[in-house]
């Protein structure tokens, strides 16, 4: 029988902002020495896989980049699966704009056939009005990620789902989002890494996206309590993970065949 993958959701999972979690480490390498397939996935579209492998490297954590999927890479994907060639406006930093240039899209304002919203660290108005002017005139609308918001170091700032919010409100139109929850998300990250929904596990540590995205994408979850899940927690929700752990530190590979 084939050893079982992992996907591994990133913040509140393997770092605390630029901070290691205990044991995140000994996680990892255990994957590696047991010849085990991992992914980080992230719903965070901001950064190249690059820029992530630095930041994990930095915090501790010996992971290459090949090993890194974003919702800006299943969204670049998406796009091209609906439209090959296409053009969008698109609202994002440099993860999302280079990872749907490297798909062959042309980003323009010029009748584009999709509006591409994303995080990005400063939200202009100029550029939200030029998405619902798009929109209205009939391109399509898809987002990222429905975060409503994020954390920083002043406290929570306002994130994708928040702001495509504010596009739907004023055009009437629903986004499309790619990331976390979207089974979308997960089936196009296990194709990405040539893996099985049945072989393989969801780590994350929030119950609205990580623990039900692996189960809508027919995976077997473990949550862990190292990010914005508490043991209490878990019962406000109709579905529940298939195994729980303090942090990653606590999965023992020898459990998970």
């Amino acid at each position: 029988m084939a050893k079982k993958n992992f996907l591994i959701d990133m913040d509140g999972v393997l770092v605390h902002g630029k901070k290691m979690i205990d044991g995140a480490d000994r996680f990892i390498e255990s994957l590696k020495a047991d010849k085990r397939k991992f992914a980080i996935l992230t719903n965070n579209p901001r950064y190249t896989t690059r820029d992530l492998a630095h930041r994990l490297q930095t915090s501790g954590l010996d992971i290459d980049e090949k090993h890194i999927f974003t919702s800006a890479i299943a969204t670049a994907i998406f796009l091209k699966s609906q439209r090959p060639d296409g053009t969008a406006f698109v609202i994002g930093e440099v993860g999302l704009t280079e990872a749907i240039h490297s798909v062959g899209y042309i980003q323009t304002t010029i009748n584009p056939d999709f509006v591409v919203l994303g995080e990005t660290f400063s939200y202009n108005l100029d550029q939200i009005t030029k998405a619902i002017r798009l929109i209205n005139d009939g391109a399509r609308f898809i987002a990222t990620n429905p975060d409503p918001s994020g954390p920083s170091e002043d406290g929570i700032v306002p994130a994708n789902g928040a702001m495509a919010a504010l596009i739907e409100k004023a055009t009437g139109k629903q986004a499309f989002f790619i990331g976390k929850p979207n089974p979308l998300m997960m089936r196009t990250a296990l194709n990405h890494f040539d893996m099985h929904s049945e072989e393989s596990f969801m780590v994350g540590d929030r119950m609205d996206t990580d623990v039900l995205a692996g189960i809508s994408a027919g995976m077997e979850t473990i949550l862990v309590l190292s990010g914005s899940t508490s043991i209490q927690d878990i019962d406000r929700y109709p579905y529940r993970p298939k195994y729980i752990r303090d942090s990653v530190a606590e999965i023992d590979l020898s459990e998970f065949k």
